[in-house]
Order: C-alpha cells, then sequence, then structure tokens
C-alpha cells in the first residue's frame, strides 16, 4: 500500500519497513503514521508481524529496509536504552519484570533513567541521593495511585496474579513518563473484568497524560471501543488502515482476520 505519511502533527512514521529473519520475511514495505495523541490500534492474525514491528521501533529489531522517524528524526540506528531517553517505553507481550523485586522497586527501577547523582553520592546516601530519591518515589507513587496497585506495592511481584503483573508491566513503562506508549498485547491472558479494568487505565493514561498509544491487542471489543484509528497487518504486509467502523465493514479484514474469529 501506498504511505500515508506526512509532517503535520506526526508523532512517530515508518517508511517502508522491511525486516527479514533468514529466508522468512516478518514484514514486508509496512508505512503508516502515529499521530501525536491519539491510540493507534495494530491487529492482525497470530504471526502478522505486530510484536516484529513493535521490537523494531523499540530498537530490539533492526530492518533491512526502510526508516523510523520520531517527530520527524530517525531512530533506527539508536540502541533501546537511546530510544527510552527519546520518549518511547514498552510493554512485553510475556511479562517481563524482575519477578524477585516488589512492585514499587520494579517501578522504581525504571526511574534509574533518570537519576542525576553519582555513584559517591548514591552510596554515601545523603544529601542530594536522598533527595533525588524522594523526587523519584514521588513519581512513582503518583503511578501507583493511577494504577490502583496500592495494595501489591510492597509485594514481590512473583507473588502477585497475572492480571495485577500485567499492571504493573504498564506501570513500569509509565515510569519511563513516555511520550509514546507501546502496548503489546496488554490483555493478553486476562479474564472480562481484568481487560475492562485495563481498558480503563489505557484510557486514563490517554486522558490524563496526553500519552501517544500504539496498542497491539487481539480483543476487537476492545480496539473498537477505545482506538481512534486501526493499522491491520497480515502476513507482513499492511492491508488496511482507517477508523475503527472503516476496518469494520473492509472485506480484506474480514477475510484477513475478523472472518476467522467468528468461524
Amino acid at each position: 500500500m501506498e504511505p500515508t505519511l506526512h509532517n503535520d502533527g506526526v508523532k512517530l512514521g515508518l517508511e517502508n519497513i522491511s525486516l527479514s529473519f533468514g529466508g522468512v520475511t516478518a514484514l514486508n514495505d509496512v508505512s503508516f503514521e502515529i499521530r501525536a495523541g491519539e491510540i493507534l490500534a495494530l491487529i492482525g492474525p497470530n504471526g502478522a508481524g505486530k510484536t516484529s514491528l513493535i521490537n523494531s521501533i523499540s530498537g530490539f529489531y533492526k530492518p533491512q529496509r526502510g526508516d523510523i522517524r520520531l517527530n520527524g528524526a530517525s531512530i533506527l540506528a539508536k540502541p533501546p536504552h537511546q530510544i527510552a531517553k527519546l520518549g518511547i517505553a514498552r510493554t512485553f507481550q510475556n511479562i517481563e519484570l524482575f519477578a524477585g523485586m516488589t512492585t514499587l522497586d520494579n517501578l522504581m527501577a525504571a526511574r534509574h533513567l533518570f537519576m542525576r547523582t553519582n555513584a559517591l553520592t548514591g552510596a554515601l546516601y545523603f544529601g542530594p541521593a536522598h533527595a533525588e530519591e524522594i523526587r523519584q518515589r514521588a513519581i512513582v507513587e503518583e503511578i501507583i495511585d493511577l494504577l490502583e496497585i496500592e495494595a501489591i506495592r510492597k509485594k514481590t511481584v512473583a507473588t502477585i496474579p497475572y492480571g495485577l503483573r500485567k499492571r504493573v508491566e504498564l506501570g513500569r513503562a509509565l515510569a519511563l513518563e513516555p511520550d509514546l506508549l507501546l502496548l503489546d498485547e496488554p490483555m493478553a491472558g486476562m479474564n472480562l473484568e481484568e481487560k475492562e479494568d485495563m481498558a480503563r487505565f489505557v484510557l486514563d493514561i490517554h486522558e490524563a497524560k496526553g500519552t501517544t498509544i500504539l496498542l497491539v491487542e487481539h480483543d476487537m471489543g476492545v480496539v473498537m471501543d477505545i482506538s481512534d484509528r486501526v493499522v491491520v497487518l497480515d502476513f507482513g504486509v499492511k492491508i488496511a488502515e482507517g477508523t475503527p467502523e472503516v476496518i469494520r465493514g473492509d472485506a480484506r479484514v474480514v477475510d484477513a482476520y475478523l472472518g476467522k474469529q467468528k468461524a
């Protein structure tokens, strides 16, 4: 499909992204934009290339062709930690928390990116180091309140239920203060009540912070309810892009994805 990129109001632009592993093509000439302040859903059947695309944006994969631009500047050659510093944070399809640490410590670990004290003051823990931790802790406490995880703040992550772990992972991504938040199936494996809670938190984050969000999700009810626009991948190719209403009625999407769910 032809690229639809333009410069006005674009947070992230993907231009003709192609990614292969040996002889297997994961992404083939994919182009689309994420507009500042929107929730863009990325959908498609298993193996469509959704996680590969998120991994490319966050620097874990390096596409062989194309470009990825954040606020107009290419980030394609940057490593993941530099991309995080530029304001892109993500969650993972499979939870990637520090299981032996508490909820609070997992969120504080993400704040390391913002620490300004040096090794000496940090080791002695006085003056600037103590004040720095208080500042970072205050930000983390706001996230704990926002995601309603006060009850598990001092619990080891390995001991808390799966649905709450997904919420903690969302909190850790928020602790990076992202301008662009990449959510890789944040509701996978959840029951209906947990999905409703997670959808509410995503909307709360979007409304309270104005965060631009790229959401990968299989639950079509959630996608249609909370996204502004939808991009559809099938076998690494973009087959459709538009509002939820347009996507719902697109015959190619029904054939590739929605129809399979109903079968």
